[in-house]
């Protein structure tokens, strides 16, 4: 029996991104996202109800700001403090982990779908998704994209602007494009303060 496009992008295979089945599954999270982006803030809540119910699992004093948005949503993962800030979008074809006390500044993407590079699959709508797992009280600054198949260690920084095409380890400060350790002395200095 052939897998379904879900069930394949579900393993890491490569799948139809235009499948019916979803096309509806991101219906459903539009649907949420724009009720949580158009709630009024008195009544949003950290995340409105509709947006929490469909994700993975959430923790209950995680924040989102407003505007967001997900691709599918059911695929997030927010630990314990999480703070998304305004204009974050988590195309979450697959799973994506968030550790408790991690932060992403304005307008942080992040990116699980990969299109296919030869042009008629990937006209055809073939991709492939990779997880992306976000330590614990990591800082992602504003600007910076992650790439499908990332892993950031506990305590890491990204500075502003980031591409994170590689996995970056625990308490290291990456920064550029594409995103690498900041050097010794970059890093003291930045550290010192201003005299």
């Amino acid at each position: 029996m052939p897998f379904s496009e879900r069930e394949k992008m579900a393993a890491g295979e490569w799948y139809r991104c235009q499948d019916d089945e979803l096309a509806n599954m991101r219906m459903a999270a539009s649907r949420a996202v724009f009720a949580h982006n158009s709630t009024p803030p008195d009544d949003r809540e950290n995340i409105s109800p509709g947006l929490r119910a469909l994700m993975a699992s959430v923790a209950p004093d995680a924040r989102i700001e407003v505007p967001f948005h997900c691709a599918y949503g059911c695929h997030i993962h927010l630990g314990a403090g999480v703070f998304l800030n305004a204009g974050c979008v988590l195309l979450d074809s697959a799973e994506i982990y968030i550790g408790a006390g991690s932060m992403l500044g304005p307008n942080v993407q992040i990116y699980c779908p990969q299109h296919h590079t030869d042009p008629a699959l990937r006209k055809a709508g073939l991709e492939i998704a990779r997880p992306v797992h976000i330590g614990e009280n990591v800082w992602v600054g504003g600007g910076a994209i992650i790439l499908g198949g990332v892993t950031i260690g506990d305590h890491a920084i990204i500075g502003a602007g980031a591409v994170v095409t590689r996995d970056v380890p625990a308490n290291v400060t990456v920064v550029g494009n594409p995103a690498r350790p900041m050097n010794r002395n970059r890093a003291q200095e930045a550290a010192s303060p201003a005299e």
